[in-house]
């Protein structure tokens, strides 16, 4: 038995353990014993995708046997490399939430349903990356969808806005699951089999509707825009793990299904299947990032910059099938990489960032930004995992992001566009939007960090703050060295998953660093550390000799400028340090503002009191979603009148239906 092929049979055996731990009565016990199992669970998953992506070519073929007339092929596990890559993110980020989740779970999260239903999201994940057709795809698929909706409804007792959300997440979820059959169903017809190694056919209408039906269902789960509406939703109100791994590993799997499908099921497609996808991405990216800018809500931004990445992450691919279809091969490669890059850097600096806001939350019970304040000092591990994490995400050096976006930029950067008109226009507009979207990504985590760590409390929540529990500082501090790690060693780690997708020429460059000879670029992060450190030690040092000469002296002005700030008023809060952009984003954002203006008594003149109110939507919910929803209840107002009861309406819909099935049939 081949090791992928061992550890494709221990998975759902773990699964099940865990199930069986997950009963326990005892609730400290049960999470204890449950949370174990399930990142052991994980953690198989993680070592399976490691061997499938060094090569191992194990299989799982699973017979199916029921009473129906179709027929049902077996189901295979059969993980490639490019599904060893994604096994490896959703096993590693579930492992860090099962531990999470062992002190930060409670209530409904920690019942015998939650960590039930957590087990089998963590499976399903894990299982549709392995699924080497489309039946076994799409029942793993259903598995992960059925697990995080139990999830997200958690604490809807407790707080009726997870209900909407709730509600949302499952329509868009099913939306996507039917978007993913129809394709499937066409491409199967073209191809002649289920199975992911038959080809696809040659009838190009056959798979460009395929093409178009299967990234509308993946886009719908990754969360690209316009089909993001669920995710604002449902990620703030699921239990902090939960939202880890559903931000850092589940919309993986969408952007792993528009890997399959542009890699391996339908390779040569004609190039508005770029076009299609680089609109999405970028589209995607931007918005993302601008509507994370301007909200307080930390959970809320969170989600918002995962539709940023995932765009960043499309993009990529859309610019890899531009360069290639140009002939460009090897630029193509590097874009393919940076992709990847991006998928691996997004999983460990969101479940870091989701671990931080979740601990935030449980220290403090405030999810706004505006009522935070001061928790560096109460909360000193979250505060330095938070910051790792958001270098991360802005993209600084050394980070993973840095080296993502980098990778990215360069295979962007040396794209010919001399050879080929499109690749000319498309490549230094998308070069704008990764700068743009850099930029705003800088401001938000500048934001996010400032604003809740730093400064002074904003809320009795916040003074009283108080630390995470050791399990959940352990989980984020193994998140923050992932982004340290991706960003010192990016060589060995962009070789493998250059392996995945067969790009070549991707090489290293010392012991860590990434070469990139089709581009003649080099990376060596360790150099660049030690490059920073040669100036800032050396500054440190005559700043601390300064310090000692002339000691600290506490400063009190009335007014604060230069000294001690007497209320946390006279500071900015997460609202005002993002107005210039509202202003600025003022057509895109279209905001809605309220000036109250509240008079003394008997006066015209003096003013009591002014009261500023301002509002931001998603306008793309606003202006897509609602008008639908609206009309879809009017019909079904209008559908309600038709049941009134009566016995002889219903047999005269029978007679009317079996009348028109006998036209039918005649006909």
């Amino acid at each position: 038995m081949s090791p992928v092929t061992a550890g494709l049979v221990a998975q759902p055996v773990l699964a099940v353990v865990a199930v069986l731990a997950a009963v326990l009565p005892r609730p400290r016990v049960r999470s204890v014993a449950a949370g174990t199992a399930a990142a052991a669970l994980g953690l198989s998953g993680v070592v399976t995708g490691l061997m499938a992506l060094l090569g191992d070519r194990g299989r799982l073929q699973i017979p199916v046997s029921l009473p129906v007339q179709l027929p049902l092929d077996p189901l295979v596990l059969a993980p490639d490399r490019l599904g060893g890559v994604f096994m490896v993110v959703a096993g590693g980020v579930g492992a860090l939430a099962a531990i999470y989740g062992i002190g930060y779970a409670h209530g409904p999260a920690a019942s015998r349903t939650g960590w039930t239903a957590f087990v089998v999201f963590l499976l399903g994940m894990q299982m549709v990356p392995a699924a080497a057709d489309s039946v076994s795809f799409l029942l793993a698929w259903e598995v992960m969808a059925v697990g995080s909706s139990v999830l997200l409804l958690a604490d809807h007792t407790a707080r009726p806005q997870v209900r909407s959300a709730a509600v949302w997440y499952a329509g868009m979820t099913h939306l996507s699951f039917v978007l993913l059959l129809a394709g499937f169903a066409v491409l199967a017809s073209s191809a002649g089999g289920t199975s992911f190694a038959d080809p696809a056919g040659t009838s190009s209408a056959a798979t460009s509707t395929a093409f178009v039906l299967l990234v509308l269902g993946f886009g719908t789960k990754a969360g690209l825009v316009p089909m993001h509406v669920w995710l604002p939703r449902a990620h703030p109100e699921a239990p902090s793990h939960v939202s880890a791994a559903m931000s850092a590993a589940m919309v993986k799997m969408g952007v792993y299904g528009v890997l399959l499908v542009v890699v391996r099921l339908l390779p040569a497609g004609p190039r508005w299947w770029a076009v299609l996808l680089l609109v999405l991405g970028a589209a995607s990216a931007l918005f993302g990032i601008l509507q994370a800018s301007v909200t307080s809500d930390l959970k809320r931004l969170l989600a918002y910059s995962t539709t940023e990445n995932v765009g960043l992450m499309v993009t990529a691919v859309a610019v890899a099938m531009l360069l290639r279809d140009a002939g460009q091969d090897q630029v193509a490669d590097i874009a393919w990489v940076a992709a990847l890059l991006l998928v691996v850097s997004h999983a460990a600096f969101k479940t870091s960032l989701f671990m931080g806001a979740g601990s935030v939350l449980h220290g403090t019970g405030e999810r706004d930004l505006d009522r935070m304040g001061g928790l560096g000092r109460a909360m000193p591990t979250t505060s330095a995992v938070f910051a790792v994490a958001a270098v991360g995400a802005a993209a600084l050096p050394v980070s993973s992001g840095f080296v993502a976006e980098w990778t990215l930029l360069q295979s962007l950067i040396h794209g010919d566009g001399q050879v080929d008109r499109l690749v000319a226009v498309a490549l230094p507009v998308t070069v704008a939007v990764v700068a743009l979207t850099a930029g705003l990504a800088l401001l938000t985590f500048v934001k996010a960090y400032g604003i809740a760590f730093l400064a002074r409390p904003r809320s009795d929540g916040a003074a009283n703050a108080h630390e995470a529990s050791v399990s959940m500082r352990a989980a984020m501090a193994a998140g923050a060295a992932g982004v340290i790690a991706l960003g010192l060693a990016p060589g060995p780690v962009a070789s493998a998953l250059g392996a995945a997708v067969g790009a070549e020429g991707i090489g290293t460059v010392g012991l860590l660093g990434l070469d990139l000879p089709a581009a003649d670029a080099l990376l060596d992060p360790v150099a660049l550390l030690l490059l920073a450190a040669a100036v800032a030690v050396p500054v440190g040092v005559v700043q601390a000799r300064l310090a000692r000469r002339r000691p600290r002296r506490d400063v009190d002005l009335a007014w604060g400028c230069g000294g001690v700030r007497l209320s946390p008023r006279m500071q900015y809060t997460a609202t005002s340090y993002a107005e210039p952009l509202v202003r600025v984003f003022d057509d895109a954002l279209q905001p809605s503002r309220d000036v109250t203006v509240g008079h003394a008594e008997e006066s015209r003149y003096l003013v009591q009191r002014v009261e500023f109110h301002q509002q931001l939507v998603d306008v793309v919910e606003e202006r897509a979603y609602t008008p639908v929803v609206a009309t879809l209840e009017r019909l079904g107002t209008i559908a309600r009148r038709i049941q009134n009861g009566s016995i002889h309406r219903y047999l005269a819909f029978s007679f009317g239906a079996l009348v028109v099935v006998l036209l039918a049939v005649t006909w």
